[in-house]
């Protein structure tokens, strides 16, 4: 795997790490370097080098600086001649950006090959509202569905569908979206649809060359029975609760598994671990699921380890038990 090396002036290295882990999950081989306002460029090297002794593979590292020609990116191009065959660095690092590098870690093997591949992630990561003050040769028509199969007689490919009460977010757009690589989001929600504002920010909020969507779920059932002229389109579903992906499979909606990735607390629900709270009803709402032979993931992103639905839904039941 290529190693990462974040390097900038002050803390921003490591606030930028920890969004990024965020939003991605936590990644081996990456090391966050700063440069304080007591340290000089020797001090700064030592630690660079530091961090590349804790690769596995040494041969491969990419370097992610915040400012072309600063002290970070001088001392990282000082250790960079001696590798410049297969090390890289990009300066002008944002998230998008390093998280376009965390996601092409997955199949690119060469530090380089991922360099060329995040700048344009980059770029497009600047954007600015209200759009008439982006700049006119920036602005360019949403691309083209270019799936192979676009157009072509067939039926929807549910690629994941995932409970969220967050709906469409960072580790949806970004993690997921890469891992799955959805042509379509759709979120399936009464409430959102008949909400305009946050049916626009979803629809502004969707990946690059992806189109997101709000629907009912009575009508999400209705596509699902006939999507004929979908032929080609990889679906990612979103719902804001169980209880809407319950009424979507029990209307036809032919899904055998469930993402389980945000559950908010509220008042009356218990929360057996970090991001999922339960009340009764969302409990017997899951196990008519499991009735109807519907699996459960429970990952935040791609990259975490599945948790075990049954043990987190009986230490649900529990805390309620005990708070009758």
């Amino acid at each position: 795997m290529v190693g990462i090396i974040i390097a900038s002036h002050g803390e921003f290295a490591k606030g930028i790490k920890q969004s990024g882990s965020m939003i991605f999950g936590e990644q081996e081989d990456v090391q966050a370097v700063t440069l304080m306002p007591d340290m000089g460029p020797d001090d700064l090297k030592a630690k660079l080098e530091e961090a590349v002794a804790t690769f596995k593979d040494q041969d491969q590292v990419l370097f992610l600086v915040d400012l072309w020609g600063g002290t970070p990116f001088n001392q990282v191009n000082g250790l960079f001649e001696a590798h410049k065959d297969k090390w890289a660095v990009v300066a002008g690092l944002n998230l998008p950006m390093l998280i376009e590098a965390y996601a092409s870690r997955l199949s690119m093997e060469s530090a380089q090959e991922i360099a060329a591949h995040i700048i344009e992630t980059a770029k497009e990561g600047v954007k600015v509202r209200p759009e008439s003050l982006q700049p006119k040769e920036a602005k360019a028509a949403a691309p083209a569905d270019t799936s192979a199969n676009a157009g072509r007689p067939g039926s929807f490919d549910y690629v994941l569908a995932r409970i969220d009460s967050r709906l469409l977010h960072g580790q949806v757009a970004t993690a997921w979206s890469k891992s799955v690589t959805p042509t379509r989001i759709i979120v399936v929600s009464d409430a959102v649809a008949k909400d305009d504002l946050r049916t626009q920010l979803i629809q502004q909020a969707a990946p690059v060359g992806v189109k997101a969507h709000v629907v009912p779920v009575d009508q999400m059932i209705k596509l699902a029975k006939d999507d004929k002229h979908f032929g080609g389109q990889r679906a990612l579903l979103l719902f804001e609760t169980p209880q809407d992906a319950l009424r979507a499979i029990e209307g036809g909606v032919p899904l055998k598994e469930l993402n389980v990735g945000s559950m908010a607390h509220s008042v009356g629900k218990v929360q057996p671990n970090k991001v999922l709270a339960f009340d009764q009803n969302d409990i017997d709402t899951f196990k008519k699921l499991e009735d109807k032979g519907v699996k459960f993931d429970v990952r935040k992103v791609p990259t975490d380890s599945k948790d075990n639905m049954d043990a987190i839904l009986n230490k649900a039941q529990d805390e309620i038990n005990k708070n009758k």
